[in-house]
């Protein structure tokens, strides 16, 4: 086996085993109240890290203006609770019309 083959089943197991231990713990380990706001503080601030850094860079560098205000259009709808396919057609249609009158 070669280190790539290796690499991938030792992250195989370690995925595996890191979904095991929830349900293995569960009931057995109490997180004070604290760490469970702070855990669940902790994923939005990931989860909007991940959207910025989706929404605003492109090969290392800036994405140009078309693409946020896309996902600026989306979070609005999102917003304003509109259905999901409402929300990616006004998106990209917000994205697509900024790009082709020129706006990078």
């Amino acid at each position: 086996m070669n280190a790539t083959v290796t690499m991938i089943l030792a992250l195989a197991v370690g995925t595996y085993a890191f979904r095991l231990v929830g349900p293995a713990l569960h009931g057995r380990v109490e997180l004070p109240a604290r760490v469970q706001e702070l855990l669940s503080a902790g994923a939005v601030v990931l989860l909007v890290a991940l959207l910025a850094a989706g929404a605003l860079t492109e090969a290392g560098g800036f994405a140009g203006w078309a693409r946020p205000a896309g996902v600026l259009m989306g979070a609005v709808l999102a917003w304003r609770r509109a259905p999901f396919a409402v929300v990616v057609l006004g998106a990209a249609a917000t994205a697509g019309v900024l790009r082709a009158v020129g706006v990078a």
